[in-house]
């Protein structure tokens, strides 16, 4: 009879941590488009082996936010210009496709409860400065409008561009706080849920069509 080896387990919190860290690091803007991430570095400042480590940029890598040079490490994934822009042209056109499938909504129950819950967690996390949890929050509110089709095969479409806009999205956040108000993404997301109550498509695709989602991001992105 043969005996199969037991299979290495790396403990889960070890490689969330990581993940958490590095992702963290990259959409605050610590490490810029094309920073390399050094393997060594990080097991350094984490106090963790080489093998979480790896494991958690493999992962984020799989993400879209890093990528893999051969034989050169690790480094924060560059788009170009014309890679953003047609990446959110993607977004719109999955998010418009979501709400002309679920509009009007069903009058029974609480369609839009987890697109609220998401912005009560982006308005919170923004409220005590978290703008990791901000992040998070905020591509779970744009997920949640597209979950409201009830449509699972543009869910499963729409998550991988989601991640790749990871980056820009966090970028445009950050850099309208600059510029404005801290809170002005918060109610940019507030005035779209509105729009979403209201039960009627078109508003929902005009609010929609004036989002902003590029309008803080460098003018070559535009």
């Amino acid at each position: 009879m043969t005996v199969r080896a037991e299979e290495t387990v790396l403990p889960p919190s070890l490689v969330d941590l990581a993940v958490r860290h590095v992702r963290s690091e990259v959409l605050s803007g610590a490490y810029a488009p094309g920073d390399r991430i050094g393997e060594e570095a990080l097991c350094a400042r984490l106090g963790t082996s080489r093998a979480p480590v790896r494991e958690a940029l493999r992962l984020l890598v799989q993400e879209g936010l890093i990528e893999h040079l051969p034989r050169r490490g690790f480094r924060v994934v560059v788009w170009s210009a014309t890679d953003v822009r047609q990446l959110f042209e993607l977004r719109r056109v999955l998010e418009r496709h979501a709400v002309e499938s679920a509009f009007p909504l069903p009058a029974t129950g609480d369609p839009l409860r987890a697109v609220r819950a998401a912005l009560a967690d982006m308005r919170a996390a923004d409220g005590c400065g978290d703008d990791f949890e901000r992040d998070n929050a905020h591509r779970r509110f744009h997920a949640a409008i597209v979950a409201l089709a009830g449509h699972r095969q543009l869910d499963l479409a729409y998550a991988p561009i989601l991640l790749k806009l990871q980056l820009p999205m966090a970028r445009n956040l950050r850099e309208e706080a600059r510029a404005t108000h801290r809170r002005d993404g918060v109610r940019r997301h507030a005035a779209l849920l509105a729009a979403l109550e209201t039960n009627d498509r078109d508003i929902v695709l005009e609010e929609m069509r004036t989002h902003g989602e590029l309008a803080y991001l460098d003018l070559e992105f535009r």
